[in-house]
């Protein structure tokens, strides 16, 4: 079994040993590439390497659930620290576990089958997850086969969701890396480039490389292999990324001596974060010491720059229900920086997965002893952290306008307390912002724009409070009436459905009568929810 990132570099450096300075000050160019599938996008480390006895995987073990992979999973035989909701999977493996804490037996999913793979694509497809980044650890030895099937698992599933995916070579522990990693694409991986599917920067097939330069046993390599690697890739047409220590750039602490000349030969650079910091003062430190300078050197020497983005380790308690992964992504969409590569998307072993996890203690074994969503008392529906991934999308691209302060509620069931400044609507109808009449109703009128709380009711379900008047918007006689902010409640007709659109746009769905807002006449008249269906009438660009 492949050892993780965070065993590997356990002790990792805390956020005292933050302020090296060196860095470029040579120019303020920006970094050369245009959007692609990974410049202007969210991508996802995906792992993809869970297994249990009997899905038919070659491994034909309880893969990455189990230290003990020929025993199934117990509270003295595991390795993850947080448990996944299993509610939309249609497949489980019972473990050795008690029963859930709402009695329901202990199960797990599988990565083999196809379904989970299936559903998780979904999930991103959502939640506004542009890229994965499929993990392949060294595959010339048992767990190759596996690993060669589940690349063909997530070709069919990102097919089948528009989503982007590409290879992410995790060289640790990886002895013959320099000819074996040129054996594996030019025999298997590259082939996989042929997809609609397979992600491409400036026209060129993306690979990521982890791993050169950490400065601990599980990557012993020196410069002149790495550098070797790296430029065949290059030399092969491919876009290459490097998953580098976190203080690449100085070349202290983590990073290997005299690994310069490596970092410098990618196309991009991704600094890896994880179990660096778990506070929101350590964030702010890497932001100003690491992160600043580290733009300023790629756009100084034409490299594109995606730093690592984590929701934090629940396992550790440093999600803060939500506040640690949004200050990050925050931090570096105010830097400028040209992608943002989230860690992780199913990484239950070590804590730092944004897929769907155990709200609370009914839905994890009573003998699990680790924590759950509402861990620091603050409960939160399964899909919270994959929510804040879309709305932290969304401000990354310019759909929303950059806030400190979390826009994301993460309370499933109930109004909430909306984020300070509200937000507002422009009607796709007629580039118009919605604006309130002075009775009340609402209509994209080309005027100054109304500001809305947005106000998470759970079950993807939103009521929009209006900050003029104080008062819910609500789809008035069942439906049949204009739109109208005067309720000081919300009941049905002050509940939508949100929708959010695959060009960036939203949709509400109004519950009382299952139909869309519209802009009605082209936003000539007020907005009503009267239709069955979504054009361009029935979209708007949060702003």
């Amino acid at each position: 079994m492949s050892l993780s990132r965070r065993k590997v570099l356990a002790g990792g450096i805390a956020a005292a040993g933050l302020g090296a300075t060196g860095y470029l000050t040579m120019g303020s160019a920006e970094a050369a590439s245009p959007p692609g599938d990974v410049v202007g996008k969210i991508s996802v480390g995906y792992q993809g390497w869970f297994a249990c006895p009997g899905d038919g995987a070659p491994i034909n073990q309880w893969w990455h659930w189990s230290r003990n992979g020929g025993q199934p999973p117990s509270a003295s035989n595991t390795t993850i620290v947080s448990w996944p909701d299993m509610r939309e999977f249609t497949r489980g493996y019972t473990t050795a576990y008690g029963n859930l804490g709402n009695g329901q037996p202990a199960r797990l999913f599988s990565s083999y089958d196809q379904q989970t793979v299936d559903t998780h694509f979904k999930w991103m497809q959502q939640f506004g997850c542009d890229t994965a980044a499929l993990q392949r650890f060294n595959p010339f030895g048992g767990e190759g086969p596996t690993r060669d099937a589940m690349t063909a698992k997530v070709r069919q599933a990102a097919e089948a969701t528009g989503r982007k995916f590409y290879i992410m070579y995790d060289v640790t522990s990886w002895t013959n890396m320099q000819s074996e990693l040129k054996t594996d694409w030019t025999t298997k991986m590259s082939a996989y480039t042929s997809s609609p599917s397979y992600a491409r920067q400036n026209g060129k097939p993306v690979v990521c490389i982890w791993g050169f330069g950490f400065n601990d046993p599980g990557r012993p390599f020196a410069p002149g292999p790495c550098l070797d690697v790296v430029n065949w890739f290059k030399n092969q047409g491919c876009y290459v990324i490097g998953g580098v220590p976190t203080y690449w750039r100085s070349g202290v602490n983590d990073s290997r001596p005299g690994f310069g000349d490596v970092y410098r030969a990618f196309n991009m650079i991704s600094p890896w974060m994880v179990g660096r910091t778990g506070d929101l003062a350590g964030l702010d430190s890497f932001y100003t010491n690491v992160n600043t300078p580290d733009q300023a050197e790629c756009n100084a020497r034409g490299i594109d720059y995606q730093p690592c983005v984590m929701p934090g380790d629940l396992s550790a308690g440093a999600r803060r229900h939500g506040d640690f992964y949004w200050r990050h992504i925050y931090n570096m969409t105010r830097l400028g920086a040209q992608g943002l590569y989230v860690s992780m998307f199913d990484e239950f072993n070590e804590g730092n997965q944004i897929a769907k996890t155990a709200e609370n203690a009914s839905m994890q074994p009573v003998d699990f002893g680790y924590r759950a969503l509402d861990e620091d008392g603050v409960a939160c529906s399964s899909d919270y952290y994959l929510r804040i991934t879309a709305d932290g999308g969304r401000m990354f691209k310019g759909q929303l306008a950059l806030t400190a302060t979390r826009p994301t509620q993460p309370v499933a069931g109930g109004p909430t307390t909306p984020p300070a400044g509200g937000i507002g609507l422009r009607s796709r109808a007629n580039n118009q912002l919605v604006s309130l009449r002075s009775d009340g109703v609402l209509i994209a009128s080309g005027g100054a724009g109304e500001r809305f709380d947005q106000i998470d009711l759970g079950g993807g379900n939103v009521a929009l409070r209006a900050r003029s008047n104080t008062r819910y918007v609500c789809a008035e006689n069942a439906g049949a009436a204009n739109l109208v902010a005067n309720r000081t409640a919300v009941g049905g007709w002050e509940t939508f459905r949100l929708v959010r659109n695959s060009n960036g746009t939203v949709s509400f769905l109004a519950t009382v009568n299952s139909r869309y807002v519209c802009a009605e006449n082209a936003g000539a008249a007020p907005l009503i929810a009267n239709r069955t269906a979504i054009g361009p009438w029935e979209q708007f660009d949060v702003v």
